[in-house]
């Protein structure tokens, strides 16, 4: 099942995907916070804007070189534990909204990566118990000021900037992930192809690992790494980060004049 939230000129509102009819059946309410209950309401996906699945109420939690072939083209090791950073909830943007380009740097490169959406408040979750903390998964761009962030001894400004956190289209439930396409294109161009099978250290590690550190609450996020190929994205282009299961996010990039 994939969600979306979305709106069609009024307030967001949340829907279930039916995908042979390709339309978004209506829900009540915030299903983060409830039972899926419908409206009644259907409407085409083509007549309606999708927004970020979700806005994130905290924090979205990064996890930087979880993949090893991505430590090896950046000139690193895989860390023996999960290399966490943070993202505000101030980053976050949904499929076609644009990537501003921050005028202090000359190199944004673009990561895409699996996203996991937190179902409830939890702390210290024990990795076998993580399936219990989970409400779905998306799509991310862990757009990053890569010139920035080999100058900056912290990640924050590289990786913090308004528009470095594109989400969506969809926040699907009940995927496995054990073994699923990560892929990003520009301007139609594949960059990055690789597969969550990879990750150094799987989602139930994250979780657990993360929670050991942060109190999670409903609707955090955390990105899992992003495989090889990451590169430049420049004004004009548009990116595009696909995840087998959950759909093809696509976002313009654009500097402030």
């Amino acid at each position: 099942m994939r969600i979306a939230r979305f709106t069609a000129g009024e307030n967001p509102q949340y829907g279930v995907l039916d995908e042979e009819a390709d339309e978004l059946v209506a829900l009540r309410g915030d299903p983060l916070y409830g039972e899926l209950d419908p409206t009644g309401q259907r409407v085409s996906v083509a007549d309606v804007r999708l927004l970020s699945p979700v806005i994130p109420r905290s924090k979205v939690v990064g996890i930087g070189r979880n993949y090893a072939d991505h430590a090896a083209e950046m000139g690193n090791d895989v860390p023996a534990e999960p290399l966490v950073f943070l993202k505000p909830n101030t980053a976050v943007i949904g499929p076609d909204d644009p990537i501003v380009m921050p005028p202090w740097s000359t190199e944004v490169h673009h990561e895409a990566e699996l996203a996991v959406v937190i179902s409830r408040l939890c702390k210290y979750v024990p990795a076998e118990k993580a399936g219990d903390v989970i409400f779905g998964y998306t799509a991310a761009n862990d757009v990053t000021a890569r010139d920035v962030q080999r100058s900056d001894d912290q990640w924050t400004r590289a990786k913090g900037f308004d528009t470095s956190c594109p989400l969506g289209p969809y926040l699907a439930v009940d995927l496995d992930v054990t073994d699923l396409a990560v892929r990003a294109r520009v301007d139609g161009e594949l960059r990055q192809d690789g597969r969550t099978s990879d990750l150094v250290h799987k989602v139930s590690e994250l979780i657990a690992y993360v929670s050991s550190i942060f109190t999670l609450l409903p609707g955090d996020i955390i990105l899992t790494g992003t495989p090889a190929g990451v590169g430049p994205i420049d004004v004009g282009q548009r990116v595009e980060v696909e995840i087998e299961g959950i759909g093809t996010l696509g976002n313009p990039v654009v500097r402030r004049s």
